[in-house]
Protein backbone atom coordinates (compact mmCIF):
# COMPACT_ATOMS: atom_id res chain seq x y z
CA UNK A 1 0.00 0.00 0.00
CA UNK A 2 1.46 3.30 -0.98
CA UNK A 3 0.49 6.38 0.99
CA UNK A 4 1.19 9.90 -0.74
CA UNK A 5 0.90 13.07 1.49
CA UNK A 6 1.71 16.59 0.80
CA UNK A 7 2.49 19.12 3.72
CA UNK A 8 2.61 22.68 2.59
CA UNK A 9 4.54 25.19 4.64
CA UNK A 10 3.62 29.09 4.56
CA UNK A 11 7.18 30.52 4.86
CA UNK A 12 8.80 33.55 3.81
CA UNK A 13 10.75 33.00 0.43
CA UNK A 14 14.55 32.80 0.95
CA UNK A 15 16.72 35.87 -0.20
CA UNK A 16 18.65 35.26 -3.25
CA UNK A 17 22.12 35.20 -3.32
CA UNK A 18 22.08 38.44 -5.44
CA UNK A 19 20.48 40.45 -2.64
CA UNK A 20 23.13 39.18 -0.56
CA UNK A 21 25.02 40.50 -2.31
CA UNK A 22 23.79 43.62 -2.70
CA UNK A 23 22.65 43.78 1.19
CA UNK A 24 26.58 43.35 2.14
CA UNK A 25 27.88 45.57 -0.35
CA UNK A 26 25.91 47.89 0.18
CA UNK A 27 26.30 47.83 4.15
CA UNK A 28 29.57 48.05 3.65
CA UNK A 29 29.42 51.12 1.83
CA UNK A 30 27.77 52.70 4.32
CA UNK A 31 29.96 51.41 7.06
CA UNK A 32 32.93 53.60 5.26
CA UNK A 33 30.92 56.42 5.56
CA UNK A 34 30.14 55.65 9.58
CA UNK A 35 33.61 55.13 10.38
CA UNK A 36 35.80 57.95 7.73
CA UNK A 37 34.48 60.66 9.26
CA UNK A 38 34.29 59.75 12.93
CA UNK A 39 37.43 58.88 12.43
CA UNK A 40 38.66 61.90 10.71
CA UNK A 41 37.54 64.23 13.62
CA UNK A 42 38.61 62.08 16.61
CA UNK A 43 42.47 61.96 14.93
CA UNK A 44 42.49 65.85 15.29
CA UNK A 45 43.96 65.86 19.13
CA UNK A 46 46.98 63.92 17.63
CA UNK A 47 48.17 66.42 15.39
CA UNK A 48 48.43 68.98 17.51
CA UNK A 49 52.23 69.34 17.22
CA UNK A 50 52.36 69.48 20.87
CA UNK A 51 50.80 66.83 21.40
CA UNK A 52 53.63 64.62 21.88
CA UNK A 53 54.56 66.50 25.00
CA UNK A 54 50.73 66.91 26.81
CA UNK A 55 49.40 64.61 29.74
CA UNK A 56 47.56 62.40 26.84
CA UNK A 57 44.29 62.79 28.09
CA UNK A 58 43.10 62.30 24.13
CA UNK A 59 45.17 58.73 23.72
CA UNK A 60 41.94 56.34 24.29
CA UNK A 61 39.91 58.98 21.63
CA UNK A 62 43.09 58.37 19.29
CA UNK A 63 43.01 54.79 19.51
CA UNK A 64 39.55 54.77 18.83
CA UNK A 65 40.09 56.46 15.77
CA UNK A 66 42.41 54.12 14.82
CA UNK A 67 40.42 51.42 15.37
CA UNK A 68 37.86 53.12 13.21
CA UNK A 69 40.44 53.76 10.29
CA UNK A 70 40.99 49.92 10.61
CA UNK A 71 37.60 48.96 9.99
CA UNK A 72 37.12 51.60 7.21
CA UNK A 73 39.94 49.74 5.60
CA UNK A 74 38.39 46.44 5.78
CA UNK A 75 34.90 47.47 4.68
CA UNK A 76 36.41 49.16 1.43
CA UNK A 77 38.36 45.85 0.51
CA UNK A 78 34.95 44.02 1.39
CA UNK A 79 32.94 46.00 -0.83
CA UNK A 80 35.41 45.09 -3.52
CA UNK A 81 35.31 41.17 -2.96
CA UNK A 82 31.35 41.16 -2.34
CA UNK A 83 30.74 43.02 -6.10
CA UNK A 84 33.10 41.32 -7.92
CA UNK A 85 31.29 37.82 -8.72
CA UNK A 86 28.84 39.66 -10.29
CA UNK A 87 30.55 42.95 -12.17
CA UNK A 88 33.32 40.03 -13.36
CA UNK A 89 30.58 39.08 -15.47
CA UNK A 90 30.30 42.75 -17.23
CA UNK A 91 34.52 43.19 -17.42
CA UNK A 92 36.98 40.56 -15.75
CA UNK A 93 39.43 42.50 -16.33
CA UNK A 94 38.15 45.92 -14.99
CA UNK A 95 36.65 44.17 -12.31
CA UNK A 96 39.91 42.71 -10.96
CA UNK A 97 41.00 46.83 -11.09
CA UNK A 98 38.50 47.42 -8.56
CA UNK A 99 39.33 45.10 -6.01
CA UNK A 100 43.30 45.85 -6.66
CA UNK A 101 42.58 49.72 -6.72
CA UNK A 102 40.62 49.28 -3.38
CA UNK A 103 42.70 47.04 -1.35
CA UNK A 104 45.26 49.53 -2.37
CA UNK A 105 43.47 52.17 -1.06
CA UNK A 106 43.23 50.27 2.33
CA UNK A 107 46.60 49.42 2.19
CA UNK A 108 47.26 53.36 2.27
CA UNK A 109 44.55 54.09 4.46
CA UNK A 110 46.18 51.58 7.40
CA UNK A 111 49.63 53.26 6.81
CA UNK A 112 48.25 56.17 7.61
CA UNK A 113 46.85 54.60 10.99
CA UNK A 114 49.95 53.33 11.92
CA UNK A 115 51.95 56.34 11.57
CA UNK A 116 49.18 58.59 14.00
CA UNK A 117 49.38 55.91 16.30
CA UNK A 118 52.74 55.70 16.39
CA UNK A 119 52.73 59.41 17.81
CA UNK A 120 50.77 58.33 20.62
CA UNK A 121 53.51 55.25 21.17
CA UNK A 122 56.31 58.10 21.19
CA UNK A 123 54.24 59.81 23.86
CA UNK A 124 54.02 57.25 26.15
CA UNK A 125 57.20 56.17 26.09
CA UNK A 126 58.21 59.97 27.28
CA UNK A 127 59.96 60.43 23.83
CA UNK A 128 59.26 64.48 24.61
CA UNK A 129 61.18 67.60 22.73
CA UNK A 130 63.22 64.87 20.96
CA UNK A 131 60.47 63.30 19.28
CA UNK A 132 58.78 66.68 18.19
CA UNK A 133 60.31 66.40 14.33
CA UNK A 134 59.57 62.90 14.33
CA UNK A 135 55.80 62.98 15.55
CA UNK A 136 55.10 66.24 13.17
CA UNK A 137 56.92 63.94 10.54
CA UNK A 138 53.91 61.12 11.10
CA UNK A 139 51.35 63.47 11.20
CA UNK A 140 52.66 64.44 7.73
CA UNK A 141 52.86 61.03 6.91
CA UNK A 142 48.92 60.46 7.45
CA UNK A 143 48.38 63.65 5.86
CA UNK A 144 50.04 62.64 2.43
CA UNK A 145 48.05 59.17 2.91
CA UNK A 146 44.91 60.70 3.30
CA UNK A 147 45.29 62.72 0.31
CA UNK A 148 46.46 59.59 -1.80
CA UNK A 149 43.82 57.04 0.04
CA UNK A 150 40.60 58.65 0.13
CA UNK A 151 41.50 61.05 -2.80
CA UNK A 152 43.26 60.00 -5.41
CA UNK A 153 42.14 56.31 -5.01
CA UNK A 154 38.55 56.99 -4.94
CA UNK A 155 38.92 58.59 -8.45
CA UNK A 156 39.95 55.41 -9.39
CA UNK A 157 37.39 53.55 -7.76
CA UNK A 158 34.56 55.56 -9.51
CA UNK A 159 36.20 55.41 -13.05
CA UNK A 160 36.67 51.52 -12.56
CA UNK A 161 33.19 50.24 -10.31
CA UNK A 162 31.09 53.09 -12.06
CA UNK A 163 32.01 51.93 -15.51
CA UNK A 164 31.24 48.45 -14.58
CA UNK A 165 27.36 49.53 -13.02
CA UNK A 166 26.73 52.36 -15.86
CA UNK A 167 27.12 49.35 -18.35
CA UNK A 168 25.68 46.91 -16.70
CA UNK A 169 22.76 48.69 -15.94
CA UNK A 170 22.89 46.72 -12.27
CA UNK A 171 21.72 50.12 -10.94
CA UNK A 172 19.66 53.18 -12.15
CA UNK A 173 22.64 55.03 -14.54
CA UNK A 174 22.56 58.18 -12.47
CA UNK A 175 24.24 57.16 -9.61
CA UNK A 176 27.38 55.76 -11.31
CA UNK A 177 27.23 58.86 -13.77
CA UNK A 178 27.57 61.04 -10.70
CA UNK A 179 30.96 58.91 -9.38
CA UNK A 180 32.05 59.12 -13.12
CA UNK A 181 31.16 62.78 -13.70
CA UNK A 182 32.89 63.95 -10.03
CA UNK A 183 36.13 61.38 -10.30
CA UNK A 184 38.12 63.71 -12.46
CA UNK A 185 36.90 66.76 -10.48
CA UNK A 186 38.17 65.28 -7.52
CA UNK A 187 41.63 63.82 -9.29
CA UNK A 188 41.97 67.91 -9.85
CA UNK A 189 41.52 69.20 -6.90
CA UNK A 190 44.05 66.83 -5.44
CA UNK A 191 46.24 67.60 -7.98
CA UNK A 192 46.05 71.00 -6.41
CA UNK A 193 46.30 70.05 -3.17
CA UNK A 194 49.20 68.03 -3.56
CA UNK A 195 50.98 71.52 -5.30
CA UNK A 196 50.26 73.90 -2.86
CA UNK A 197 47.20 75.62 -4.66
CA UNK A 198 45.08 75.10 -2.22
CA UNK A 199 44.76 73.48 1.58
CA UNK A 200 43.62 69.72 1.52
CA UNK A 201 41.06 70.72 4.47
CA UNK A 202 39.71 74.22 2.27
CA UNK A 203 36.25 74.85 0.28
CA UNK A 204 37.30 74.03 -3.07
CA UNK A 205 38.62 71.01 -1.76
CA UNK A 206 35.24 70.31 -0.19
CA UNK A 207 33.23 70.81 -3.13
CA UNK A 208 35.97 68.26 -5.14
CA UNK A 209 35.07 65.67 -2.47
CA UNK A 210 31.13 66.00 -3.24
CA UNK A 211 30.06 64.11 -6.10
CA UNK A 212 32.16 61.11 -5.05
CA UNK A 213 30.41 61.23 -1.87
CA UNK A 214 27.06 61.36 -3.51
CA UNK A 215 27.85 58.57 -5.49
CA UNK A 216 29.16 56.05 -2.66
CA UNK A 217 26.56 57.24 -0.24
CA UNK A 218 24.03 56.47 -3.11
CA UNK A 219 25.27 53.29 -4.38
CA UNK A 220 25.31 52.11 -0.73
CA UNK A 221 21.42 53.27 0.00
CA UNK A 222 19.92 51.86 -3.31
CA UNK A 223 22.01 48.25 -2.81
CA UNK A 224 20.81 48.08 0.55
CA UNK A 225 16.92 49.14 -0.25
CA UNK A 226 16.51 48.25 -3.29
CA UNK A 227 19.29 45.72 -4.85
CA UNK A 228 20.83 45.09 -8.22
CA UNK A 229 18.29 45.62 -10.99
CA UNK A 230 17.54 43.02 -13.61
CA UNK A 231 20.25 42.83 -16.22
CA UNK A 232 21.49 40.19 -18.73
CA UNK A 233 24.74 39.91 -16.84
CA UNK A 234 22.60 38.35 -13.93
CA UNK A 235 19.88 36.47 -15.69
CA UNK A 236 21.61 32.89 -14.99
CA UNK A 237 22.71 34.15 -11.33
CA UNK A 238 19.01 34.86 -10.54
CA UNK A 239 17.88 31.73 -12.09
CA UNK A 240 20.04 29.73 -10.27
CA UNK A 241 19.74 31.29 -6.54
CA UNK A 242 15.66 30.91 -6.28
CA UNK A 243 14.30 27.95 -4.16
CA UNK A 244 10.23 27.02 -3.95
CA UNK A 245 8.71 28.72 -0.89
CA UNK A 246 7.31 25.38 -0.25
CA UNK A 247 8.21 21.33 -0.25
CA UNK A 248 5.85 18.70 -1.34
CA UNK A 249 6.88 15.52 0.21
CA UNK A 250 5.84 12.26 -0.75
CA UNK A 251 5.80 8.65 1.36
Amino acid sequence: MTTTSQTTATKRAPVGSLRKTALVAGALYLITFATSIPARVLFGPVKDPNYILGPGAADTQVLFAGFLDVMLALACIGTAVALYPVVERQNKGVALGFVGSRTLEAAIIVTGVIALLSVVTLRQAGAGADALVASQTLVAVYDWTFLFGPGFMACVNALLLGSLLYRSGLVPRIIPLVGLMGAPLLFASDLAVMFGIWEQVSLPAGIATVPIALWEVSLGVWLVVKGFKPSPITAGMTASSTRPAYQDGAV
